[in-house]
């Protein structure tokens, strides 16, 4: 039996080229979405590497109205005095620069006053003796850190961290391995695809001279496994 489907023109088409055309749209469409997808993960990392510039400006200027000192994590600083909340003062719609726009949990860090970018604990945690006193100068010093240009500043979280104000901070001096790296940042945040050891896209890294860089987590999973720790002042 031959079937045919009569169009309004009075153009019939058979069956078989039904199905050619509903294969050939399929195609076409399993071949956009790949496209459409990274040009998602494209404007997202366009987004947040604004964001994380403004932040970095935000730590200068800061840090120019007290004598180069850097503003403290909750690791340090009393309740209210976090790095994001003091810099409320110095970012224009802080709410909006604090979070990620590719962050899944976004909304819930903006709602319990969390932010989506965390600071390197090298330059911001202060070395404790064993009775919990630190250890030298403070480490939150701009003026102290050699190369600014090499060394990095804040992270994208990862999935795994807290939405709360507390989790504003990376624990980086643990960074032995590429697990330990990826339960505290995102180093895949801009993929249209994820594999199981977060190496299938990039992330965004905001230096401490103020410049970011767009990183693909394979170039920094090659660092790690060749004995560095990333996050190392240089």
């Amino acid at each position: 039996m031959n079937c045919r489907f009569e169009l309004s023109t009075g153009r019939a088409f058979t069956l078989i080229e039904l199905l050619v055309v509903v294969a050939i749209i399929g195609i076409l469409a399993a071949l956009a979405v790949p496209s459409v997808m990274g040009a998602l993960a494209s404007g997202k990392q366009v987004a947040c590497a604004s964001n994380m510039r403004q932040i970095g400006i935000a730590m200068y200027t800061y840090a120019t109205d007290h004598d180069f000192l850097l503003p403290e994590t909750s690791h340090t600083a009393a309740a209210g005095q976090t790095w994001i909340a003091v810099l409320a003062d110095y970012l224009d719609h802080v709410d909006k620069v604090r979070i990620c726009p590719a962050d899944p949990k976004g909304a819930q860090r903006l709602a319990a006053g969390g932010t989506s970018y965390i600071l390197n604990s090298f330059l911001f945690v202060p070395e404790m003796d064993p009775f919990g006193e630190p250890i030298g100068g403070p480490s939150n010093d701009l003026s102290a850190i050699a190369s600014p240009s090499s060394t990095m500043m804040a992270f994208i979280c990862s999935d795994q961290t807290g939405i709360g104000p507390g989790n504003d901070h990376t624990h980086s001096s643990g960074w032995s391995s590429w697990s330990a790296i990826v339960s505290d940042i995102a180093t895949d945040r801009f993929s249209s695809t994820r594999n199981a050891d977060r190496t299938a896209g990039s992330s965004n890294y905001l230096f401490a001279d103020g410049h970011v860089e767009k990183i693909r987590a394979k170039a920094l999973k090659a660092r790690a496994d060749a004995g560095e720790n990333i996050a190392m002042p240089q």
